[in-house]
């Protein structure tokens, strides 16, 4: 648990794959079904980068695909695709995907991309999945019930990267549901846009928040072993650049706490937390606050939110989830002459985000906040490139809103005062219409950040999760 701080291995995405047909043409061309399974088998091969597949065997009637539903269900799935290996009729499926609760996608799709003149009767039966798709969809969207469709050739890729994306778009939903969110102490006071009715939370999502004692870390940091501690800080002399202004006392209480935090979390099931400064300054226990903890366990996969904020430490998680290397962040500023915004915050960061081109240090730092001593922090600047913001919007009840922008991290001069990670992010749409957007979506003051492009992953978790998308 000390030193191992290498990347959480996000597993692949568990699917299943349930092809539909009927036994009505299994008089007429004896061993379709044979035939169809087989397509199905090679749908899941083709895709076989793409997660990992349980292929169910080809349903025909109610009873079979509420019998496959069900072994789905007991195999822990992320979601369910959906093939029409023939013509199936929705009446058959229509109560069983109501009840469902796992991500659906309808995969549009035929065995042979082309009509041919050498087609006959046999090949018109075994392309002719248009029209269960047809019929499905209509019973879904009568029972209001959100998936996703995908209407392309089989063995393009263009179908396989939209397969992927929503893949993973379904474990990522799948994780939230079953996420627990631990926050020591309590949220920072008056801090309106962090709060959250958690029992809508829970129930429309799924992300449960837990208020934990400060108490609870200080007591995990004294449990800490001195080996524990000097097997880390060997870890932090290899693999970054440390500040020679650091004591060994700044360091042991950085590594107690963090080892502290992971061993709270693992324990008790939490994937994602958050502790507030004046939480851990008031309490009258700890010397320093935990930056540069959350900065690594960020790096291990954790999901993190500053100042108690559980929705930021849940979307956090969601984007390790659904697109790896998450990282916290907030807007600190506007820089009108180069159109961007100054991302930042206290000193927390997932320094797997930052430039390759230089070190990532870890500095001493004196800090104000919490009127505590100096916090060890991770000093980087964000890799220039594409990137994407996301943050969540509790709009009251079971209403939630997702506000994303996509833009660039910009290859800008340092700014060697600052002792925190940071960027500057230009927006596609430029700070201007970018920030009345953002604003006029509610968007919070707490991100998370992720390299690259993201906004069309974004959407489709959001369509699948039932959450309102926009884009600014």
């Amino acid at each position: 648990m000390t030193a191992s701080l290498a990347p959480a291995t996000t597993r692949k995405p568990r699917i299943g794959l349930l092809g539909i047909m009927q036994a009505l043409y299994d008089h007429m061309i004896p061993g379709i079904t044979e035939r169809q399974a087989g397509y199905a088998e090679a749908i899941a091969e083709q895709l076989g980068e793409v997660a990992d597949w349980t292929i169910g065997r080809p349903v025909k009637d109610r009873a079979d695909a509420e019998e496959v539903m069900r072994e789905f269900g007991n195999a822990d799935l992320d979601g369910v695709l959906v093939v029409m290996l023939t013509y199936g009729p929705a009446m058959r499926v229509a109560r069983l995907f109501n009840e469902n609760r796992m991500p659906l996608l309808l995969a549009n799709i035929q065995p042979e991309p082309a009509v041919t003149a050498a087609w006959d009767m046999a090949d018109m039966t075994y392309n002719q999945g248009i029209h269960g798709a047809q019929d499905t969809a209509n019973a879904l969207v009568r029972a209001d019930r959100p998936f996703e469709v995908i209407t392309d050739d089989w063995r393009s890729p263009e179908f396989r990267e939209r397969v992927d994306r929503w893949a993973r778009a379904a474990r990522a939903i799948t994780a939230w549901k079953s996420l627990k969110v631990g926050v020591f102490g309590y949220a920072m006071n008056d801090m309106g846009d962090i709060r959250v009715d958690e029992n809508a939370l829970l129930r429309t999502l799924g992300p449960e928040i837990s208020f934990l004692a400060p108490g609870d870390l200080y007591r995990g940091a004294l449990a800490v072993t001195d080996a524990e501690v000097a097997e880390l800080i060997d870890w932090e002399n290899e693999h970054f650049e440390i500040d020679k202004a650091l004591t060994a006392a700044e360091r042991e209480d950085h590594v107690r706490m963090q080892i502290a935090i992971e061993r709270i979390l693992t324990d008790r099931g939490y994937r994602a937390y958050s502790t507030h400064f004046d939480a851990i300054g008031e309490d009258g226990r700890f010397r320093r606050l935990p930056l540069a903890a959350a900065s690594s366990l960020m790096a291990k996969g954790y999901g993190y939110g500053a100042e108690g904020d559980a929705l930021a430490a849940s979307m956090v998680y969601a984007g390790h989830q659904l697109l790896g290397d998450a990282h916290f962040t907030e807007m600190y500023a506007m820089d009108f002459p180069s159109d961007s915004l100054l991302m930042s915050h206290m000193g927390e960061g997932n320094w797997r985000v930052a430039r390759t081109d230089e070190p990532v240090r870890l500095i001493h730092r004196e800090l104000g906040i919490g009127k505590l001593e100096a916090p060890p922090t991770f000093l980087f600047r964000y890799r220039p490139g594409p990137a994407t913001l996301a943050c969540l919007v509790s709009l009251g009840g079971e209403r939630f809103r997702l506000v994303v922008a996509e833009g660039e991290v910009l290859d800008a001069p340092p700014l060697p005062q600052l002792e925190m990670p940071y960027g500057q992010f230009r927006p596609d749409t430029g700070v201007r219409a970018c920030m009345d957007g953002w604003l006029a979506a509610g968007g919070p003051h707490h991100q998370v950040l992720n390299l690259g492009r993201h906004a069309a992953d974004w959407q489709v978790f959001c369509r699948l999760s039932g959450i309102e998308f926009v884009q600014v």
